[in-house]
C-alpha cells in the first residue's frame, strides 16, 4: 500500500499545489487589505516551483520500476516508459512557464488563473501518460482539452484570443465525441475498456460479423480523435489560426506538451494487439500528407508564428513515420523525434517571445535582428538549421533515424517523402536566415535585451540543439528502454 502511495504521489502534489495556488491567487486578487495586487508572477513562480518539486517527487519514485505497477483498480500503469515520458512532460512545462514572466510584465497580464490552469492540464497530462484504460485515458483527454480552450482565450482585450479560444472549443469538443464514440463501439463490441483485456480479445481468436465491424469502427474512430489532437492532416485545419491567435506562451505549450501526452497515449492504446494492417496505413496516409502540406503550406507564409504553426503539422507528419513503422525502432525513433521537436519548438518561441516585445509580427520584420541583436540572430538561425535537419545538429539526427527506421521495416516511399519534403523545408527555414543576415529591413527595429530566464532556457536548449551529436547515447538507450517497456 505504502508502494501504491509512493507511486501516485507526484500526482497527487501537483494536483493538491495547483488547489492551494488558486485559493492563494483567490484571496490576495480580491483583498482590500493588500490593494488587490497583479499576481501573476508571484503565482507564476510558485507554480515552477511545484513543477519542479513534483520531478524530484517522480525522480525519487524510480526505485519503484523494477517491475510495472497497475494502481487504482488498474486504470493507471507505472513503468519505464510513464515514468521517463513524465519527466519530459514537466520538464516542458517548466520551461514554458519560465517564458511567461516577461510576457506578463510586457502585456500586464494579471490573470494569476493562466498557470493554475497550466498546472491542471499537466495534472491531466501525467494522468493520460499513465492510462491503462478507456475510461482513464477519455477523462484525462478532458481535463486536459478544457484547460486548454480557458487559456487560449485568456488574453480576454485581444479579439484573436477569443476567436482562438472558440475555434479551438467547438473543434476540440467535436474530436472529443469522435474518441469517446469510439471508446463506446470498442466497449459494446467487446465489453472491454482495460487495455490488457482487450489486447488478449484482439489477438487471442479471430472475431467476426458485427462485432468485428465495430471494434474496427472503434478503433479507427479512436484514431481520428487521436490525429486530430496532434494536427495531424487531414485533421490540422484548426492548428494555424488557433496558434496564431492564441497568446505567444499558450502557443509555445500547446505545440509541445500535447503531443508528448498524446503521443504516449497513442503508444500505448495501439501497440497492444489492436495495431492492424488497416490502422498502419491511416497512420501511414497522415504522415504523409502532414509532411507534405506542412512543407508547402510553410512557403507561403508571412507569419512567423503560422510558420512554425505549419512547421509544427510537418514534425508531426515526421514523428509519425515512427509510429507507422509497428516495430521497436520506430518506437524510439519516435521518441527521439518527440524529445528533440520539442527542445528545438522551445526554444524557438522564446526567441518569438523576446521579440515580440518589439512587437515583430511578420517574417519581413526580422531584417535588422542580425546588425542590431547579433548573438539572438545565431541563435534563432541554428534552431532554424536544426528544424530543416541540417548536420550536426539535433534536428538532423532526429530525421535520420526516422527515416533509418522507416528502411529498416521495408516502408522506402515515406522514407523518400520525409527526404524531398525535408529538401522543401530547408527553403523556408534558410528563408528567415537570409533575412536576418542579409536583407535590409523597411523599418529599423531596435531589439530589446531578453530576460533572464529566457536566456537561461535559450543557453540550455541551444546547447543541447548543437552539440547533441558528440554524445547522443544517454537519449538512444533511455528511448530504448521506454519503448521495450511498451512490450514487456
Amino acid at each position: 500500500m505504502f508502494n501504491l502511495f509512493l507511486a501516485v504521489f507526484p500526482e497527487i502534489f501537483i494536483i493538491n499545489a495547483t488547489f492551494i495556488l488558486l485559493i492563494h491567487g483567490v484571496v490576495f486578487s480580491t483583498s482590500k487589505k493588500y490593494d488587490y495586487p497583479p499576481l501573476a508572477s508571484n503565482v507564476g513562480w510558485l507554480g515552477l516551483l511545484s513543477v519542479l518539486i513534483t520531478l524530484l517527487l517522480l525522480a525519487a519514485g524510480a526505485p519503484l520500476l523494477t517491475i510495472a505497477h497497475l494502481f487504482w483498480n488498474n486504470l493507471f500503469r507505472r513503468d519505464n516508459f510513464t515514468y521517463f515520458c513524465q519527466i519530459f512532460l514537466l520538464l516542458s512545462t517548466a520551461g514554458t512557464i519560465s517564458m511567461c514572466f516577461d510576457f506578463f510584465d510586457q502585456e500586464r497580464f494579471d490573470a494569476f488563473e493562466f498557470i493554475v490552469l497550466i498546472l491542471l492540464s499537466t495534472c491531466g497530462m501525467l494522468f493520460m501518460i499513465s492510462a491503462y484504460d478507456l475510461i482513464a485515458m477519455y477523462l484525462a483527454i478532458e481535463l486536459q482539452s478544457l484547460c486548454f480552450y480557458v487559456i487560449a482565450a485568456s488574453k480576454r482585450k485581444s479579439e484573436f484570443s477569443t476567436e482562438a479560444g472558440l475555434k479551438y472549443l467547438i473543434l476540440g469538443a467535436f474530436s472529443s465525441g469522435i474518441l469517446l464514440f469510439g471508446c463506446s463501439m470498442i466497449y459494446g463490441s467487446t465489453g472491454a475498456t482495460h487495455f490488457d483485456q482487450l489486447a488478449k480479445i484482439l489477438t487471442g481468436y479471430e472475431i467476426t460479423g458485427a462485432r468485428s465491424s465495430g471494434i474496427f469502427m472503434g478503433i479507427l474512430f479512436i484514431a481520428v480523435g487521436f490525429l486530430f489532437k496532434i494536427t495531424a492532416v487531414p485533421f490540422h485545419m484548426w492548428a494555424p489560426d488557433i496558434y496564431e491567435g492564441s497568446p505567444t506562451p499558450v502557443t509555445a505549450f500547446l505545440s509541445i506538451a500535447p503531443k508528448i501526452s498524446i503521443f504516449a497515449n497513442i503508444l500505448r492504446v495501439f501497440i497492444y494487439g489492436s495495431y492492424g494492417a488497416t490502422l498502419q496505413q491511416i497512420f501511414f496516409f497522415c504522415s504523409i500528407a502532414s509532411m507534405i502540406l506542412g512543407a508547402l503550406a510553410a512557403m507561403a507564409q508571412t507569419k512567423v508564428k503560422r510558420l512554425l504553426a505549419y512547421s509544427s503539422i510537418g514534425h508531426v507528419g515526421y514523428i509519425c513515420i515512427g509510429f507507422s513503422c509497428g516495430t521497436i525502432e520506430g518506437i524510439q525513433s519516435l521518441l527521439i523525434g518527440i524529445f528533440i521537436y520539442a527542445l528545438m519548438t522551445m526554444d524557438a518561441f522564446a526567441i518569438v517571445l523576446a521579440l515580440r516585445q518589439t512587437r515583430v509580427k511578420y517574417i519581413a520584420d526580422l531584417g535588422a535582428l542580425a546588425k542590431t541583436n547579433p548573438i539572438l540572430a545565431i541563435t534563432f538561425s541554428i534552431t532554424m538549421f536544426s528544424y530543416a535537419g541540417i548536420p550536426p545538429l539535433a534536428g538532423f539526427c532526429s530525421k535520420f533515424y526516422l527515416f533509418f527506421a522507416a528502411l529498416g521495416c521495408g516502408a522506402y516511399f515515406l522514407a523518400l517523402v520525409g527526404v524531398v519534403t525535408s529538401v522543401i523545408g530547408c527553403f523556408y527555414y534558410i528563408r528567415l536566415v537570409k533575412r536576418m543576415f542579409f536583407d535590409t529591413p523597411r523599418t529599423w527595429i531596435l531589439y530589446e535585451p531578453m530576460d533572464r530566464n529566457k536566456s537561461l532556457l535559450l543557453a540550455m536548449t541551444s546547447f543541447f540543439i548543437t552539440l547533441f551529436l558528440l554524445y547522443p547515447s544517454p537519449l538512444f538507450s533511455v528511448t530504448h528502454q521506454m519503448a521495450l517497456s511498451l512490450y514487456l
